[in-house]
């Protein structure tokens, strides 16, 4: 499999990424550690009229209004009851701050350069354009999203209105 950058391979600390790594059901996913602004849990959500269906609403977090997307629906996955574990990452996508609703969250992980791996060419329809890589750790392969491709530019002017 083709190498993610031309970093070296090294060990050394400046060529590791934290991710925070979480789940939507068996699958492990990861967004860079830098994109997350806080961790919450599920709370009261503002159904907001003619939004995509993975767009559920907005929360009033502190008193910041933030739109919350709900990951499982958005990656097409089946639907599932919110349970105890179940949260929202809030995260900053080009200066908004956004809500990602997720199943639960495993853990903070150091993932060296030379771990991660372009991802598949396999198809490269609307799915694949949220991967910016695939990451080998010792407890498996995490689905590393760039957290930038979340959103298009319509749904960033859509999020925008909502704050």
């Amino acid at each position: 499999m083709e190498q993610f950058s031309n970093q070296t391979n090294d060990n050394s600390e400046e060529n590791l990424i934290k991710y925070l790594i979480f789940e939507i059901g068996s699958d492990a996913y990861g967004v860079e550690i830098t994109f997350v602004n806080e961790i919450t849990g599920i709370q009261q959500i503002t159904e907001v009229p003619e939004q995509p269906s993975y767009v559920l609403g907005i929360i009033n977090l502190r008193g910041k209004i933030i739109p919350v997307m709900d990951v499982r629906t958005r990656f097409k996955k089946e639907f599932r009851e919110f349970d105890d574990r179940t949260c929202i990452i809030v995260v900053e996508i080009d200066d908004i701050l956004v809500g990602l609703i997720i199943d639960r969250v495993v853990e903070v992980a150091d993932i060296h350069y030379s771990q991660i791996s372009l991802p598949p060419k396999i198809n490269s329809d609307f799915k694949n354009r949220f991967i910016s890589g695939i990451g080998r750790t010792e407890s498996g392969v995490k689905i590393l999203l760039d957290c930038s491709k979340l959103l298009g530019e319509v749904e960033i002017q859509m999020l925008e209105s909502m704050e």
